[in-house]
């Protein structure tokens, strides 16, 4: 799964890259957690025709039938292969894809030592430094008040030959040439979209061992994304 993840780049770099009219300032975020706001990229019709827009929701999706979404799980990824098929997401895999603009994302190793189960917390990121689109999927929950909220979650694919070592799914990352495809819900049928989602390349991300503050969401700046040195497993 992919439960933290990091958006550090600056505002103007996010947008040149995912095309986006609007101007937002936005600080880097080190340690984005569930139920966080996070920033996503969806297709909205204007006066010129669908467009990529950006927008906040809430990281942690909730259906469009939740009478009260605090009997809900909370739901921040979704796996590629039956997000087409599960109520939970089928009608936003038509309708309503979306990308999240990520730097970086974690995961953690789990062990177990003495008898005892430890996790390690892993920093994964491109080998090439760029940003990157996680695929993901938005729904506006109405409360019985009338209130409304955006919210959001990342859909995640197996590991690569790669990343499997240190957990066995990974987010489904999207080329920028797919970007386009992706939101295009009107034109790009369900189970179309579905087939750009599949695990990186395995040269395409790197990944090293981290400090356990990020395991607290609380932590954040630079100093979390340090690379520690190898340790004896």
């Amino acid at each position: 799964m992919c439960g933290r993840y990091a958006l550090t780049s600056a505002p103007e770099a996010i947008r040149k890259l995912f095309g986006y009219a609007d101007t937002p300032n936005f600080p880097p975020r080190y340690n984005i957690a569930p139920t966080q706001p996070i920033a996503i990229v969806a297709s909205e019709r204007g006066e010129a025709g669908p467009a990529p827009r950006f927008r906040l929701a809430r990281w942690g999706f909730v259906p469009g039938f939740v009478k009260d979404p605090r009997d809900f799980p909370l739901i921040i990824n979704a796996r590629a292969e039956t997000v087409a098929d599960k109520a939970s997401f089928r009608n936003a895999m038509k309708r309503r894809r979306c990308l999240v603009p990520a730097d970086a994302y974690y995961e953690w190793l789990k062990l177990s030592l003495g008898g005892r189960i430890q996790r390690k917390p892993y920093l994964f990121r491109r080998v090439d430094g760029a940003p990157m689109g996680l695929a993901g999927l938005w729904e506006t929950y109405a409360g019985a008040d009338g209130a409304e909220i955006d919210t959001a979650c990342i859909l995640t694919t197996d590991a690569n030959g790669a990343t499997a070592a240190i957990h066995d799914r990974m987010p489904a990352i999207l080329e920028p040439k797919d970007f386009a495809h992706w939101l295009d819900c009107d034109n790009v049928r369900a189970e179309e979209a579905a087939g750009l989602l599949k695990p990186a390349p395995d040269d395409a991300l790197e990944f090293f061992e981290i400090s356990p503050q990020i395991n607290k969401a609380t932590n954040d700046g630079a100093q979390l994304q340090e690379r520690l040195a190898p340790t004896l497993l």
